[in-house]
């Protein structure tokens, strides 16, 4: 997709048809009426469901009311048209919870599919479709990876493939569930003035009100009523949930002159996302912030959520603060070992590691096949290549973008495209490699969001031994980097070429689609499928692959081939 400024959104608003850069989908999604059904004014942002174990699973609504109190009955059946009851009860909505409704319906059977719906104040939300985990011997497994969904700049199309998608069991969102930006000259708000979806709150979120007030929003879309009525979720938070960029001690979107405590805004921002997601409180001894879970699917795979922002992370090193003080090759080296390689940077918890060993070292000794990781930003190394040198960019001048000044210095010197993501904290990487390694498994298939463009990347640690596959898909709406940057297409796809041809671990990547990865995992082998939605500017669409990998065991490890 071209970057799209007003002009430019205005210009393919008033088109007769889009341009679609891919097919329809495979197959026809799920009959049954949880992906079109409509939503009363008491139930307008859906039903969800969620955080799924072999017995129980967390159902979710919002009740839309004046009151302060309102009860909401709730029922699970095991046929869509509610004529098996399984459970049943009731549950007090309250302004203490902005009215949201979590039920953890409990007593049920492993690796089935149930179906639920509310009623409250006289009025029946549309039916979901949830599941619980399976056990003993699985096939398959299909996991809808998806990521980066901004509101303003388009409608969650990729939400609504997902839901139509017959091959999907279960939706993992790896974060940047919403944005917390605002205002008119936001990041997104252009787009969003022109197609009629501005952010609400009209400002930068800072108070729980605030937080309440962005969920709902993102809430409402029919995109995403659609995928959550249809599929479980499995989800762990990035950075916008809260601020762009944080670390323990604060974000690089934040300004406590102005904004107030920081540790204030990190709870109001988590206290939403624990109202507003269909996920469990932590268990005893554990904080809100110590969200990392794990999953386990019968015989065939172990899927184990990262947290990667509130509980140990480093602040972030900033390009800008250093690229003065760097002269010279001694400088740089200094640099890449002393600041980016520093080992008190830390990325995660030791609980958090602690707890990723203890899973792994399951799954190994049950003999599973597959230890997938949910994981909020990508994991391969990205030192980016000479593109001057290469020929792909020319040398920058005075007039040219800043992206492509950018681009040229970090070539010139192979520095990390990113320093928010694992490259910018590459000790703490090799400490999570050496955690997995301890546990027998260097096999990862790890699931990533984050960077708005689709990636096959192949993983290595420092010594160069093999670590997995990394997955990683664009964003829901939100615009590739290359994109949004401002290079013209041809030029965004040449740096896509140049980052697969001359990044060793990359296999392939694409910043000009929006979409989902559809991961599904059986005994002996993976398929990936790369889906990209024709656009976002309307909710007219069109979706389907552009591109397919297989993943295979070799060795102790995984391969990664173009299907």
């Amino acid at each position: 997709m071209p970057r799209i400024n007003r002009r430019h959104a205005l210009a393919l608003m008033s088109s007769t048809a889009f341009t679609t850069a891919c097919a329809t989908q495979d197959a026809s999604g799920p009959s049954d009426k949880v992906v079109s059904a409509a939503d009363s004014d008491v139930f307008q942002h859906g039903v969800a469901s969620g955080d799924p174990d072999a017995t129980s699973v967390v159902i979710w609504t919002r009740v839309s009311t004046g009151l302060p109190v309102v009860e909401v009955a709730w029922a699970v059946y095991e046929d869509p048209e509610g004529q098996s009851l399984v459970a049943a009860g009731s549950h007090s909505a309250t302004a203490d919870s902005d009215h949201t409704v979590k039920v953890i319906v409990d007593s049920l059977q492993p690796g089935l599919t149930y179906y639920y719906r509310f009623e409250a104040e006289g009025e029946i939300s549309r039916t979901g479709r949830t599941r619980t985990l399976p056990v003993g011997a699985l096939d398959s497994l299909g996991i809808a990876l998806v990521s980066c969904s901004n509101y303003p700049f388009g409608y969650f199309n990729a939400y609504d493939a997902i839901a139509q998608d017959p091959a999907v069991d279960i939706v993992l969102h790896t974060g940047d569930y919403i944005y917390e930006y605002g205002g008119p000259d936001s990041w997104g708000q252009e787009t969003g003035a022109v197609i009629g979806r501005p952010h609400d709150p009209p400002h930068e979120i800072i108070t729980l009100a605030d937080y309440r007030q962005r969920h709902a929003q993102y809430k409402r879309d029919a995109g995403s009523r659609a995928m959550h009525a249809a599929h479980p979720l499995i989800c762990c938070w990035d950075d916008h949930e809260s601020a762009n960029n944080p670390w323990t001690d604060g974000a690089q979107n934040h300004q406590p002159e102005t904004e107030g405590s920081w540790a204030d805004r990190r709870a109001a921002s988590i206290q939403a996302y624990y109202e507003w997601m269909p996920i469990r409180e932590p268990v005893a001894g554990r904080s809100r912030a110590q969200f990392w879970r794990s999953y386990v699917f019968g015989d065939l795979a172990t899927l184990l959520t990262l947290e990667t922002r509130h509980t140990a992370r480093g602040k972030q090193v900033d390009y800008a603060e250093w690229a003065p003080k760097l002269n010279t090759e001694e400088d740089y080296d200094a640099f890449r070992k002393d600041v980016l390689g520093d080992p008190e940077r830390h990325m995660i918890s030791p609980t958090e590691l602690a707890d990723i060993s203890d899973a792994l070292s399951s799954s190994v000794a049950k003999k599973q096949p597959w230890r997938v990781i949910g994981n909020q930003i990508p994991m391969a190394r990205m030192l980016v290549p000479d593109l001057v040198g290469l020929g792909v960019l020319p040398a920058p001048d005075e007039d040219s973008l800043e992206a492509h000044k950018r681009l040229a210095w970090l070539g010139q010197h192979a520095l990390p495209f990113y320093t928010d993501t694992w490259d910018g904290y590459p000790a703490a990487r090799e400490v999570f490699y050496n955690t997995c390694k301890a546990s027998g498994a260097s096999d990862l298939l790890v699931l990533t969001g984050d960077s708005h463009s689709f990636w096959a990347n192949n993983l290595y640690d420092g010594n160069g031994a093999s670590m997995g596959v990394e997955l990683g898909t664009s964003g829901v709406t939100s615009p590739g980097d290359f994109v949004d940057s401002g290079f013209d297409n041809d030029t965004a796809q040449a740096l896509d070429k140049a980052f697969s041809d001359y990044v060793p671990e990359v296999a392939w990547t694409d910043n000009m689609h929006q979409g989902y990865v559809r991961v599904v995992l059986h005994p002996d082998a993976a398929e990936a499928s790369f889906i990209a939605v024709s656009t976002v500017l309307q909710p007219t669409y069109m979706a389907g692959s552009i591109k397919n990998f297989s993943i295979r065991k070799e060795g102790a490890g995984l391969s990664l081939q173009q299907a």
